[in-house]
Order: C-alpha cells, then sequence, then structure tokens
C-alpha cells in the first residue's frame, strides 16, 4: 500500500525559512515525479512545484520562484521542500504527491495526508 508522510510544518514567522520532508513507502519512489502541493483555507489546491525521476530538475510555480526549492533523496524515498522568506500567504496545508512519468498527461496517484504550515505575520 503507497503511503506518503509529510512532515515539518507547524508555526513561523514571516521571514522565516521552512524546509518540510516526505517520505514515501509501498511505490516505486525511484520511478515516480514528486511534486508538492497546497491548499488553504477555502482555496482551490495548489500546485507548488515539481521534481523529476532523478533529481536534477525540479522547478516551482512562478508565483514561488526565488522562495521554493524541491529536492529529493532517492535512497531515502525522500523529497524536500524548501520555502524561504516565508509570507502569511503561504499559509497552507501542504500536500506531497507522487506521478508515474510513462502516463500522460501526468497524474498523481498517491498523496499525502499534509502538513500544516502558518506563517503569523
Amino acid at each position: 500500500q503507497a503511503q506518503l508522510v509529510e512532515s515539518g510544518g507547524g508555526l513561523v514567522q514571516a521571514g522565516d525559512s521552512l524546509s518540510l520532508s516526505c517520505v514515501a513507502s509501498g511505490l516505486s519512489f525511484t520511478g515516480s515525479i514528486m511534486a508538492w502541493f497546497r491548499q488553504a483555507s477555502g482555496k482551490e489546491r495548489e500546485f507548488v512545484g515539481r521534481i523529476n525521476i532523478l533529481g536534477d530538475r525540479s522547478f516551482c510555480a512562478d508565483s514561488l520562484e526565488g522562495r521554493c526549492t524541491i529536492s529529493r533523496d532517492n535512497a531515502q524515498n525522500a523529497v524536500y521542500l524548501q520555502l524561504n522568506d516565508l509570507k502569511p500567504e503561504d499559509t497552507a496545508v501542504y500536500y506531497c504527491a507522487a506521478g508515474d512519468p510513462r502516463v500522460y498527461p501526468l497524474v498523481y496517484q498517491h498523496w499525502g495526508q499534509g502538513t500544516q504550515v502558518t506563517v503569523s505575520a
């Protein structure tokens, strides 16, 4: 059974940095594109960024460029999201997701339960 478990969320202050982790089990992690999404209360889920299976190419949403870094450690079945210069509008539940690169269009079949990030002004 595939499982993605996020961690690292919490209450932070504006301007701080935060690193989230997501550990996968029960799926082909090294064969999965990994992505981060977020959903603020009352808003639709928003794409944050993703990283390819080798971990040598990643990108973040335009709105987060310059503040967002995504990395992965295939030996640890883990993907990471670092957000710098956090703003109150970054407050959301952050989810990691796994997708099969062989499927087009890409669909994220597996999702974590999410971790809450709250940024105080």
